[in-house]
């Protein structure tokens, strides 16, 4: 921390500012990395019931799943005609299906005749046919036949098809949304795309899948991940390397939010470390960074500047790309961009760490988090086949992950994942039914809130029209 911090406000930690240590990197500063557009309104308190109520649970599967824009899986995980993907959401459920043409299709995994699902998971089909009754359809929905076609004189084949949701992709990632008059998914995720062109997240692979289920409300989980200054007492082993109290928050646009934490400094909340100790601690960690250490520092250096270099040579080595105009910060910093209203989707030209939280089924006190990594295909250009999930249940521990994740990361989700149980217990056992928000650092969790009132107050308008 220096003795006065240049970019010093009041609803700040006094520490040097996210803008205080990019003034002091060794590349130009990329225009999206300086603070946007702030979320209004200051401090803000919430009810309990949120994360409880069936009532409000109902209202959030009514108005907000089945209204917004949610990413269903990777374009990788559907290469070839027939290759389908099962995505489900509060209830509902999706079959992703890649059509002879290449487009995308997502159908509602229903039968129409008396409703059982038509498949499970993935794999590849040429036609789906219900294992019911055989009632069948074409991939791309349209109604094939049935065993006894004589019994349902009144159906009509042309009106008969699977109903589909609106499909759209953006960065290899398969996005649906339940509502056919969504505005488009550009339209919600500007900043994000815009921003994240530089990283092609396209040609990236998934290296990792971990899906885990918890026992607290979705909103809960997520926001176990959207903010930093929780780490000072759930991850105090994390400190001698990140920035976290004085990490950057903003809100460019009503749908995505983001935070910035920088890498290669200490928190303000342990007693100053020396570069060496700084560099040593995160290079012996080997969490997302992922370089070799027994640096001895020359005289004047610093652990951020240090280790952005070796990120530099390291990845190009692995990928046969120059990063040599790439920022300090987009090589080792953790930047995350939210997007309304379950998705988190970290930025930067090493491995993209990728969130995504949903109710489990139609549970109030249940969830599931998937944690994905993205990794740039290696230099020889041969695409890796994408990672399988690997499932982790309610009751079982983050280190089952220890060989997929490494130690020191899974310790990492380990942590949150034991607070969150205890989270969700306090907030059904609250006697004053109270949740109180921060003005800036917790800005993503109001930005989330704020947009849940709004989609449940608009779609609630709508019903009474």
């Amino acid at each position: 921390m220096t003795d006065q911090a240049m970019n010093f406000r009041e609803d700040r930690h006094p520490a040097d500012s996210y803008e205080d240590v990019l003034a002091r990197d060794t590349r130009p500063v990329p225009d999206y990395m300086r603070e946007g557009r702030q979320l209004g309104d200051g401090a803000m308190t919430i009810e309990a019931e949120r994360y409880t109520s069936r009532a409000f649970f109902e209202k959030e599967v009514r108005h907000v799943w089945l209204k917004t824009w949610q990413f269903a899986c990777r374009e990788e995980d559907i290469p070839k005609p027939g290759d389908f993907h099962v995505y489900e959401v509060a209830g509902k459920s999706l079959i992703i299906v890649r059509q002879e043409d290449g487009s995308i299709k997502a159908l509602h995994n229903v039968c129409l005749h008396r409703g059982r699902k038509l498949v499970t998971g993935k794999g590849c089909r040429s036609e789906f046919k219900c294992p019911y009754h055989a009632f069948t359809w074409a991939i791309d929905g349209a109604y094939k036949s049935n065993p006894v076609p004589w019994d349902f004189p009144h159906i009509e084949a042309e009106q008969f098809g699977l109903p589909e949701a609106l499909v759209d992709t953006w960065g290899g990632f398969v996005f649906v949304n339940f509502d056919r008059n969504a505005k488009p998914l550009l339209d919600v995720i500007a900043p994000l795309a815009e921003d994240f062109a530089r990283f092609d997240f396209a040609s990236r692979y998934r290296a990792v899948w971990v899906q885990k289920k918890c026992r607290c409300n979705w909103k809960a989980l997520s926001e176990a991940f959207a903010e930093s200054f929780h780490s000072i007492t759930t991850h105090p082993q994390i400190l001698p390397g990140i920035g976290d109290a004085n990490s950057q928050f903003d809100c460019p646009n009503d749908y995505v939010s983001r935070q910035f934490s920088a890498t290669g400094i200490a928190s303000p909340f342990i007693a100053p470390l020396s570069e060496q100790e700084i560099f040593d601690h995160l290079t012996g960690a080997r969490t997302r960074i992922d370089v070799d250490g027994g640096v001895k520092l020359a005289a004047g250096a610093t652990a951020r500047a240090t280790l952005a270099e070796l990120a530099r040579q390291t990845l190009a080595s692995d990928t046969g790309r120059k990063f040599d105009d790439a920022a300090d910060g987009e090589m080792i910093d953790s930047i995350l961009y939210d997007v309304f209203p379950n998705m988190s989707f970290w930025a930067g030209y090493v491995s993209n760490i990728v969130y995504r939280w949903r109710p489990s089924g139609l549970a109030t006190d249940e969830a599931i988090m998937d944690i994905m990594i993205l990794k740039p295909v290696p230099a020889s250009g041969e695409r890796p086949r994408p990672a399988a999930a690997f499932e982790i249940g309610l009751d079982e521990s983050m280190s089952l992950a220890n060989d997929i994740l490494g130690p020191a990361l899974a310790a990492v989700f380990e942590q949150d994942m034991l607070n969150l149980p205890q989270v969700q217990a306090g907030l059904e056992a609250s006697e004053n039914g109270l949740v109180h928000l921060g003005r800036y650092s917790e800005q993503k969790i109001r930005s989330l809130h704020l947009m849940l009132d709004r989609y449940i107050a608009t779609g609630e308008a709508a019903v009474l029209d």
